[in-house]
């Protein structure tokens, strides 16, 4: 035998060490950071620790993390969704506005929300792979159109910026069960968006790593032409994965319904740009190929504690943004150290 092929056999029977396994992790600087901010604000806020402000944390970082999921496996096959902050708003209204004019029953309007909101998706992912144009372009686009027809319908339906009530419409005491009502535990009422949350981390980390369509998500967002030269559906993958984001900001859009009974038409404006951050902040690469399902959560639960943390503490929350800037510096620049120091193991 050669020592070429000795040196293969060797490679071949090499085993990793955990130490280089839990160095390649993309979420190890999201979890390091979510650790200090947690023990700083344990420190820094008395009131941090107990049950009931837990609970507020985590209700906090899952009304992010319901999108971060989604926007975080975007955003590893290679694109941005601009529009997915006013799309909640958008899934929202649609199914206030279709109940309450039919008189429809409100799961009725839930399930009129969710095809539409699906098609948004769907059309945002159909005009990235036809048009081959940016998706900053695209979805900047869709977000500028949603903002326009969600002030412009909910003024031309209703009269004002805002739905009417379906609070007495039949079926809303079960539609606001499954989507914005409180469980209790201990003592301590915890949001059921935090189930849905962690439901969302579970299935999208299954197909991330247990699924051929992961192996996909990760060959498209590494280097697309690569990907479509060894057969994988580029075009379905991508299509796919703008759904799934309308799926997050369905789940979302009805949580914000069922929570309030009326829903805003101006809402929304801004958020997507929290959910790319709390991707960021949890291990994804802008440039795509890169992430977790987990480290999304990580970098919502980050967002969540430092804007609860704040308010504990009495700080003035106008250094909110600060933070949140900081932060996202110091996990950009811990995640590509950490990436390095896992390429120089293998």
């Amino acid at each position: 035998m050669s020592a070429t092929d000795a040196t293969t056999a060797d490679e071949r029977i090499l085993q990793t060490s955990p130490l280089r396994k839990l160095l390649g992790r993309p979420e190890l600087g999201s979890v390091v950071g979510a650790i200090a901010v947690f023990v700083f604000f344990a420190f820094a806020a008395d009131s941090f620790l107990r049950a009931s402000s837990i609970s507020t944390v985590l209700y906090a970082s899952s009304t992010i993390g319901i999108m971060a999921v989604p926007v975080a496996l975007l955003m590893i096959g290679g694109e941005f969704d601009l529009s997915a902050g006013v799309m909640v708003t958008s899934s929202a209204l649609v199914s206030s506005m279709f109940s309450y004019q039919m008189t429809a029953n409100v799961w009725v309007g839930v399930g009129v929300s969710l095809l539409v909101t699906l098609a948004i998706g769907a059309f945002n992912g159909f005009m990235l792979t036809r048009t081959k144009l940016p998706s900053f372009i695209i979805t900047l686009g869709t977000f500028l159109m949603l903002t326009g027809m969600n002030l412009g319908f909910t003024k031309l339906i209703d009269g004002t910026v805002s739905t009417k009530t379906i609070a007495d419409m039949e079926g809303f005491p079960s539609a606001r069960d499954v989507f914005a009502s409180t469980i209790t535990v201990g003592g301590v009422g915890f949001k059921i968006t935090i189930l849905w949350w962690l439901a969302l981390v579970a299935v999208a980390s299954w197909i991330l790593l247990r699924t051929r369509a992961g192996n996909w998500i990760f060959a498209v967002g590494g280097n697309q032409e690569a990907a479509r030269a060894v057969g994988v559906p580029v075009t379905k993958t991508k299509i796919g994965l703008y759904m799934g984001v309308a799926f997050g900001a369905w789940i979302a859009g009805q949580h914000l319904l069922f929570s309030y009974d009326v829903v805003q038409s101006g809402e929304g404006v801004g958020n997507e740009l929290t959910y790319i951050i709390a991707a960021v902040i949890g291990g994804c690469l802008i440039t795509g190929g890169y992430g977790s399902a987990v480290g999304s959560a990580v970098g919502a639960f980050i967002f969540g504690m430092t804007s609860k943390g704040i308010v504990f503490a009495e700080w003035n929350p106008d250094w909110f943004k600060f933070f949140l800037g900081a932060m996202l510096l110091l996990a950009t620049l811990l995640n590509a150290w950490v990436r390095k120091r896992a390429e120089a193991t293998k």
